[in-house]
């Protein structure tokens, strides 16, 4: 077979699991029409009467954030039943892609959630490796709760005032994202509607300040606070200017209301203002606009909003004031300016609030625009405050959540990293006391490695590390970064903090060869194998075919990377080539496809005759961090002699030995069976000729030093 059609069987496969990827997920990157999120009449574009069943007609798109009411029957008989919604249209919640999830929800009179729908993911998990039926079997679980209700993924951390939900197997990060899409969407409309009320909060009584404060003593003490917004945040090019660089602060404190327009224009306008009204201010530089064009359309500022806890508040062209200048000085030039007045309700200053500019982003790998959403938290200095701030109870971001609830599998990993580290610190005490006819002291560290690897790390942990990853951190880079996103699997976050530190120290092989839950998985079954009586029939490729399919899963990985760049998705189907999905993350191979399965058992029959026949010449993962692994720092020992001595060419199963005797760090899996030949006397034939050679002229053996030769007598006595 020549290395081409081997490439071009490869590229048909692919195309086999990407037709098979897209018949059995058909909401992931589903196209979705643009006039989904700004048609008046949603449900001529979403299946609403699929989340509110009995309903026979709807209303247009209605309230801030927007809604459409549902009916049944017609003319006097027409009753209101229930309100559909768009999540997209409410919340901006990225799940573990770093795109939100696209639902559409129904909530009948009562608050009661009627129906659920995914319409669009982008979750890399969900895209092949579980069904459609695992999504479906979720969702399906907030069909019959209230809106106010308190849910939790996984029943063991509910409480007696908590509902507790399934999770799907290997996408937790995911399903707590949908989760807070889905609660947060239904309070929030039930909240506007008048189906639950909002806690009273407590109105800021607001201390006396006259001092004169510059600008940049009101920004230090937060008392102004600044957002800025990149245009390669939203996807577009930019000319060197921030698409938004903005500035605002609450002017009914005195300090900061004086300071900012001064005391006379101050004044006038909070006798203008009634008792449960506040006035804030905005100014901003940049190619964008904060105001944006909805209020001349419809008299709305449909760029800004104030979000307190689950309360949002929206303005209007009613709601505006000019703002002639800024009085403090220092203050910096602007092209828009604005004070907008907030009408109370449950707002109070003495909590915590966020400016929330609304923006549409660019989807690099559709070329659509998303809804997306930047903000920046405000609180008064505790000096501005009657008693200072009061208590504030924050939630934990998801991501802290995942960990506390993983402190123990947390810890059991680390230990686990620590102790394989370890062991291979003390590979020169374990090899020198090895033999080829005794490796139990490498051996045994090495089974307990594959197998805690496999158990723990692979069918428990679901913590196998994938090109995937290679590739959101890549995209991550060039085009926004977040550390929520590599923080929201914490097994994951801390292995390939691992992998990056003894890469660079020992190779890629630490991991690929001791701690990869496939590949162990892989050479157990080659090892037992060969015990049950199958080691006749194994074999190596003859080098040169080895040499040759080798650079195969440097293509694949190069093809990944480079196909990543114009279709996201496309690349992750394409990286199914992996098998880790079907064996650990989707609760066993069986509820794949049929050409998973196939591949799968290809592959699992082929490693029972062939050493690790996918991590040779498949892996992309093994080939992106065989890239890096050149610029290694500590190499495996060699004698002189190994230049013209094939002794461990011959025992080395990852085929990293080449006839001039030189190790390929990037293809060496660190099995170590090369470093047991290195000190022992019997079977490395230029320690063996020294053995020999000192016996026949009577003379004792001496000790095996560092560099692999005996050490001569002299030195010894």
């Amino acid at each position: 077979m020549k290395p081409y059609r081997f490439l071009a069987g490869f590229g048909q496969f692919v195309l086999l699991l990407a037709w098979s990827s897209t018949s059995y997920g058909s909401s992931y990157d589903a196209p979705l029409p643009p006039q989904l999120s700004t048609d008046p009449d949603l449900c001529a574009y979403a299946p609403c009467r699929e989340v509110m069943p009995g309903a026979d007609s709807f209303s247009p798109r209605k309230g801030r954030p927007s809604y459409v009411e549902a009916y049944r029957g017609t003319g006097l008989t027409r009753e209101l039943v229930g309100y559909v919604f768009l999540s997209t249209d409410i919340v901006d919640i990225p799940a573990y892609s770093g795109k939100p999830v696209v639902t559409l929800i129904g909530m009948d009179t009562k608050g009661i959630i009627s129906g659920v729908r995914i319409l669009k993911h982008s979750e890399p998990i969900l895209l092949v490796g579980i069904p459609e039926r695992e999504l479906a079997k979720f969702i399906a679980q907030y069909v019959g709760l209230f809106a106010g209700a308190k849910v939790e993924i996984g029943t063991s951390q509910a409480g007696e005032d908590h509902i507790g939900l399934n999770a799907i197997s290997g996408a937790t990060v995911t399903v707590i994202a949908e989760n807070q899409v889905v609660m947060r969407c239904a309070y929030a409309i039930a909240n506007q509607v008048g189906i639950v009320k909002s806690v009273t909060k407590p109105a800021a009584r607001l201390t006396a300040q006259n001092s004169t404060l510059s600008w940049k003593t009101l920004v230090d003490e937060g008392s102004v606070q600044h957002l800025s917004i990149r245009p390669e945040q939203l996807g577009i090019a930019g000319n060197g200017e921030p698409y938004t660089d903005l500035y605002f602060g609450y002017l009914n404190a005195p300090a900061v209301g004086r300071n900012i327009l001064g005391d006379s224009a101050w004044r006038q306008l909070m006798a203008s203002l009634k008792p449960d009204q506040h006035a804030i201010f905005i100014v901003a530089n940049g190619t964008g606009s904060f105001k944006g064009s909805g209020f001349v359309r419809g008299g709305i500022y449909d760029r800004i909003q104030v979000a307190q806890d689950i309360d949002t508040y929206t303005f209007r062209d009613t709601d505006y004031r000019n703002l002639y200048g800024i009085a403090a000085a220092g203050a910096p030039t602007y092209r828009e300016s604005g004070i907008f007045i907030l009408h109370g309700g449950n707002f109070s200053a003495a909590y915590p609030w966020n400016l929330v500019v609304l923006a549409n982003k660019l989807d690099q790998q559709t070329g659509t625009k998303v809804f997306a959403n930047f903000s920046r938290e405000y609180w008064l200095p505790a000096s501005y405050l009657e008693g200072g701030r009061p208590e504030v109870l924050r939630p934990d971001p998801t991501w802290m959540r995942i960990w506390k609830g993983k402190q123990l599998d947390i810890v059991l990993f680390v230990l686990l990293l620590a102790a394989v580290t370890a062991t291979y610190v003390l590979r020169d005490r374990l090899v020198r006391r090895a033999t080829r006819k005794d490796t139990r002291w490498v051996s045994i560290p090495k089974y307990a490695a594959w197998t805690a690897s496999i158990a723990f790390v692979g069918f428990y942990g679901l913590a196998q590390p994938s090109v995937t990853h290679i590739m959101t951190w890549l995209h991550s880079l060039v085009y926004q970064w977040r550390w929520e996103l590599f923080l929201s699997d914490p097994l994951i976050f801390i292995f390939w903090w691992f992998i990056f530190a003894v890469l660079f120290i020992w190779g890629r092989g630490l991991f690929c060869g001791w701690l990869c839950p496939y590949g162990s998985l892989s050479e157990l079954a080659f090892k037992l194998a060969g015990a049950l009586g199958l080691k006749r029939f194994q074999f190596h490729l003859p080098m040169p075919w080895h040499n040759r399919l080798r650079w195969v899963k440097y293509g694949i990985f190069a093809v990944l990377v480079i196909v990543s760049f114009y279709d996201l998705g496309s690349a992750e189907k394409m990286a199914e080539v992996e098998p880790f999905k079907s064996t650990f993350l989707v609760g066993g191979f069986w509820h794949r496809a049929w050409p998973f399965v196939l591949y799968w058992v290809v592959l699992f029959v082929a490693s029972l005759f062939v050493e690790r026949p996918f991590c040779k010449y498949l892996c992309p993962l093994g080939a992106g961090l065989a890239i890096p692994t050149t610029l290694r720092f500590i190499q495996l020992k060699r004698k002189a002699e190994c230049t013209t001595c094939h002794a461990c060419q011959k025992g080395c199963g990852s085929l990293a030995i080449d006839d001039a005797g030189r190790i390929d760090q990037r293809e060496c899996l660190l099995c170590l069976e090369c470093q047991i030949l290195y000190y022992d006397d019997h079977t490395c034939p230029p320690l063996s000729q020294e053995r020999r050679a000192r016996r026949r002229a009577g003379l004792e053996l001496t000790p095996i030093g560092d560099d692999g030769y005996f050490i001569p007598i002299k030195q010894v006595r």
